[in-house]
């Protein structure tokens, strides 16, 4: 008899050692990306940082909201000021010359169950439209901050249209 694992668990391994193929790196990256830690986007995410803009090493900050997570908009100060911190942190413990804020959503024909879910919280009955407009406000805000050090902001969001293709457009 054959015995075969159910789909729903066939991502799942038991792993008690693993050696990777790469060496670890002794060089930081220059790069800091600050994004929604919503997997369904991740594949898209790094398609777009490495064949777009040609990042293929940078740190990551992942966390509910992406960029949107160290804006002050919404009702949640110490949340953004907690995240400004960490950011704050890994600026000058790495070195980083470079942040990258993410944002996501719908485009203007796009899913509405790709909207952020964070930014839902924040703005229960906001539109997707509104969404897209305070992701702009919000950006501009980030690129306003005093981070403590020289540093390059950018900033995208990164939109799912209708036909389920990922597009990403500049903010900054």
């Amino acid at each position: 008899m054959i015995k075969t694992t159910p789909p729903s668990q066939q991502h799942i391994l038991d792993v008690d050692l693993h050696l990777t193929d790469a060496n670890w790196q002794h060089e930081r990256p220059s790069a800091l990306v600050v994004a929604c830690s919503d997997g369904r986007l991740q594949q898209n995410l790094d398609d777009f940082l490495h064949n777009a803009l040609g990042i293929i090493d940078y740190d990551r900050l992942y966390t509910p909201g992406g960029g949107g997570a160290l804006a002050i908009s919404g009702s949640e100060l110490l949340r953004s000021d907690a995240y400004r911190h960490e950011c704050q942190f890994l600026l000058k413990a790495h070195q980083i010359t470079d942040i990258y804020f993410m944002f996501h959503g719908p485009s203007e024909d796009g899913p509405d169950e790709s909207l952020c879910a964070d930014y839902r919280r924040k703005f229960p009955n906001a539109t997707a439209h509104q969404v897209r407009t305070q992701q702009q406000i919000d950006a501009r805000e980030l690129q306003s901050v005093d981070w403590g050090m020289p540093v390059r902001i950018h900033a995208y969001r990164c939109e799912v249209r209708h036909d389920g293709r990922v597009q990403f457009v500049r903010l900054l």
